[in-house]
């Protein structure tokens, strides 16, 4: 199993040189790849770029880009003019988002968030490959467009530059299950939020129609601490915000995906006391079990001991998050 480094979006403050160097030591450690995401402040790409001008081995991923920040052309753009750059480093993960983001933010419907990941997929698969002009007869990206206000004078284009890798890797941040069944079917990674290498069951159907060769890197929180309780805590703290808070009440894909998981009663009682204004009764009523499961806490046996259950897992990378020190420890206890 290979590590990688996720360094996820930028909160109030930006990071300065601080991802650079976090992505030049884990690079010098043997770190497999380094991801950014965005959400609603940077962007996924431009801080991607900066890291691999500063870098020349590890893989550069976005985790993920989001559908509706930008047409399929343009993300094409974007990964083709990084895969050139990097030297064939580039792998491009995409993700939907969710309702509140896409319609608040972005100004754009969310309905049909599979069909609608399928085209985008296709058309950026189209520019790599660039074989022919690329065209979409499908509802939601239509090349060329001829819809209403259409001027009729659209005409279908292959790429200027030629793409370095036609099969330059795609991955998709996925939850739901047809989402994930998709991911497999047209996709040469997954990308789940939360993993648990103890409930392989929640998504192996799901993953039957995944090529050889398909990724799953995964996400852990790490924490070297002297009790397992202390090192829960910010893992709680994310799953409480993600379960109460990242969706509407009724539309809350981390919501569901936890009672898949096996903790129906506990996500609802989450949600409630988030929806109650009660944030921190929330991140407590989150099951120690349950953050035990998708992270990597506690004294350095434990968690090298831990690290065996996710080396027997379908994942492939443990991205983690952390400082310089955290990622010397991973190196030492895992490559």
């Amino acid at each position: 199993m290979k590590l990688g480094l996720q360094l996820g979006y930028w909160g109030a403050l930006a990071p300065g040189d601080g991802h650079i160097k976090l992505a030049q030591e884990a690079e010098s450690l043997g770190y497999d790849s380094v991801w950014t995401a965005e959400s609603w402040g940077n962007d996924a790409f431009t801080p991607l770029a900066w890291i691999g001008a500063n870098t020349s081995k590890i893989r550069l991923g976005t985790s993920v880009a989001q559908l509706s920040a930008r047409t399929p052309t343009a993300c094409a753009m974007a990964a083709l003019a990084m895969d050139h750059m990097s030297g064939g480093r580039m792998m491009l993960g995409l993700g939907v988002s969710g309702p509140q983001v896409v319609e608040g933010w972005y100004g754009q419907p969310f309905s049909k968030p599979v069909s609608r990941t399928r085209e985008y997929v296709d058309i950026i698969r189209q520019v790599l490959r660039r074989e022919a002009p690329v065209t979409n007869d499908g509802e939601h990206y239509p090349l060329p467009y001829k819809g209403e206000n259409s001027w009729g004078l659209g005409k279908p284009l292959k790429p200027i530059t030629h793409p370095l890798r036609a099969d330059l890797p795609i991955f998709l941040g996925a939850e739901g299950p047809k989402n994930v069944t998709q991911t497999a079917e047209i996709a040469d990674g997954w990308l789940p939020l939360y993993y648990s290498p103890y409930r392989q069951e929640v998504y192996a159907d799901q993953l039957k129609a995944a090529k050889p060769g398909f990724e799953i890197p995964a996400m852990a929180i790490v924490t070297e601490t002297d009790t397992v309780e202390e090192g829960l805590m910010p893992v709680k703290a994310m799953l409480g915000f993600y379960i109460g808070g990242m969706g509407a009440k009724k539309r809350n894909f981390h919501k569901d995906l936890m009672c898949r998981m096996g903790f129906e009663e506990e996500a609802n009682q989450v949600q409630d006391l988030f929806f109650e204004g009660k944030r921190d009764e929330a991140i407590a009523a989150v099951p120690d079990a349950f953050a035990d499961e998708i992270s990597l806490v506690g004294p350095r046996g434990r968690i090298k001991e831990k690290l065996q259950d996710w080396e027997n897992s379908p994942v492939t990378s443990l991205l983690v998050m952390g400082d310089s020190a955290l990622l010397r420890t991973m190196a030492e206890l895992a490559l």
